[in-house]
């Protein structure tokens, strides 16, 4: 996955981000503007996981995103 498309697409994904991590307030979810290592970080901080789990679900998100990608 070409992390820098979700970077450019993060408007139309912030809806989808905040239904799978719910704990991400909107503003949290506007920092992060498709930033990768800030969305690890975010997740890993809010839910309470190791790095490699927050980046396991982040690109397992970004591969069921097609539609908007």
């Amino acid at each position: 996955m070409n992390w820098d498309i979700v970077e450019g697409k993060w408007k139309q994904l912030k809806g989808e981000v905040q239904n799978q991590w719910g704990k991400l307030t909107d503003d949290e979810v506007d920092r992060i503007q498709g930033n990768r290592e800030k969305f690890v970080g975010l997740v890993q901080e809010r839910y309470g996981i190791a790095k490699d789990e927050a980046e396991r679900q982040i690109d397992d998100f970004a591969k069921r995103q097609k539609e908007l990608l």
